[in-house]
């Protein structure tokens, strides 16, 4: 049985990433297809300005024609400049894994994901358009495990 991490580690020998402060260079000269593979929810709390959420549990039939979640953006984008992203940086490598065998030929993730983008103090935005403070970000961003949550030592 794999772990997570491992899964995330394996698939990353495959997938090309890129940090936080490099797509802000990036975003300054160009306009890639940023996505956003969170969940809806997270995407309305907090999102980079002009990214398509493209919740990672539809993404491939986002990517395809002939089904309800078909994103035209997203189909017609398997030759441009992709961009994908998450809150962590590890769903966005399963998405770009999985992207780059349905044919995107130029396409990365977003290492760190928007963690890494809030540590570097680059802008958010609510639902609304409105840009999100950075210190509500930043406690977004810090994980809240419960007790439960956390691995147990072995005692076998």
């Amino acid at each position: 049985m794999k772990r997570f991490d491992q899964l995330v580690e394996e698939c990353a020998k495959y997938v090309k990433e890129i940090f936080p402060w490099d797509l802000e260079e990036i975003l300054e000269v160009r306009s890639p297809l940023i996505v956003d593979v969170r969940e809806p929810y997270e995407y309305d709390s907090m999102h980079i300005k002009g990214s398509l959420n493209v919740p990672r549990g539809i993404l491939e039939t986002a990517c395809e024609c002939d089904f309800e979640e078909t994103i035209p953006e997203l189909v017609h984008a398997r030759d441009k400049e992709v961009i994908v992203l998450c809150r962590s940086g590890r769903r966005s490598i399963f998405a770009v894994h999985v992207m780059q065998q349905m044919g995107y030929q130029n396409v990365v993730s977003l290492k760190t994901g928007l963690r890494g983008w809030v540590d570097t103090e680059l802008p958010l935005h609510d639902a609304k358009g409105q840009e999100v403070d950075i210190d509500y970000a930043d406690d977004y961003f810090t994980p809240k495990l419960r007790p439960d949550q956390l691995s147990k030592p072995n005692t076998v």
